[in-house]
């Protein structure tokens, strides 16, 4: 398995019914960047309708999990998988699962766009909002082409990039505490941006999971609790 591709796995032991199940969860993937960057846009550019829209199309989004987990279970008992292969079924059903809960980050972010919205423009927070989202967008982005791959090494990479998150994270939060001391009236909207900046870090925890399970699958080793991870 160290020098697994999706090529030589499909060829040698899996069918198409991996393959759809492959690409329904790139699909997935899909949908859950355009969820984040448009849930982002909204807030940025005090954009109601368009936060309306992310927050409708999270249904999708949810059945898009259903879908591939119970394909993940028919290929379990249809194909009865060996060990490597069960690990790919397995990794899969861990990863729609972060990706719904991406989902469901990216919705929390548009409800927020809505409540902003509604109290009217203001620039506070936002550039905090902007960097954050940008990093998040980045690691993933990089954690799906990972996983379309199979590669453990860009896996390992990107795993790294959560860290730096972390303090973008930390570092927004101590701003958005100043804009509150500095200015009390400020408090409400503020803490609204908090919650967005808080989800986007949690965003960025499940494409950190999503790269694990890349590892999982090709090494065979299970890092999610690892030290450094």
């Amino acid at each position: 398995m160290e020098n697994l591709t999706f090529e030589n796995h499909i060829a040698s032991v899996f069918d198409e019914e991996l393959e759809e199940i492959r690409s329904d969860l790139m699909n997935m993937g899909g949908q859950v960047e355009q969820q984040l960057e448009d849930a982002v846009r909204a807030i940025c550019d005090a954009d109601s309708q368009l936060a309306e829209q992310v927050i409708q199309r999270d249904g999708k989004v949810d059945k898009m999990e259903l879908a591939i987990d119970e394909a993940c279970v028919l290929v379990i008992a249809r194909r009865q998988p060996a060990a490597s292969d069960l690990r790919l079924v397995v990794a899969v059903t861990r990863a729609v699962a972060d990706l719904e809960r991406i989902g469901d980050e990216a919705k929390k972010i548009a409800k927020h766009a809505l409540e902003l919205t509604e109290s009217g423009p203001s620039p506070m927070g936002y550039t905090e909002v902007r960097h954050l989202a940008q990093s998040v967008s980045q690691i993933l982005r990089n954690s799906l082409d990972a996983f379309a791959r199979f590669d453990a090494d860009a896996a390992l990479v990107t795993l790294e990039q959560d860290k730096q998150i972390d303090m973008d994270y930390k570092t927004a939060l101590r701003e958005l505490v100043t804009y509150m001391m500095e200015d009390p009236r400020s408090i409400g909207r503020v803490m609204s941006i908090m919650w967005v900046v808080r989800s986007l870090e949690r965003i960025g925890d499940h494409a950190k999971n999503l790269c694990e399970q890349v590892v999982f699958i090709v090494k065979g080793k299970d890092i999610r609790h690892s030290d450094g991870h």
